[in-house]
């Protein structure tokens, strides 16, 4: 639901991302699924009312996330 803030796990996935990495690596850096990343993203996406990894970078350096 927008305006939560993103789990502790969806915040690590957030970080990664906005360090330019693929879904397939995030994946591969947390030992979980490509799925499981793009679950998180889908989550965070809502979460924070935005809908591209773009914005996602955004959030994550006006948030202190890096």
């Amino acid at each position: 639901a927008q305006g939560e803030y993103p789990k502790a796990r969806e915040v690590e996935v957030l970080r990664l991302v906005a360090r330019g990495l693929t879904d397939v690596q995030v994946a591969e850096q947390l030992t979980i699924s490509h799925r499981t990343v793009h679950a998180h993203l889908s989550a965070i996406y809502s979460k924070l009312g935005i809908s591209s990894r773009s914005a996602a970078t955004r959030y994550a350096l006006e948030h202190f996330l890096l």
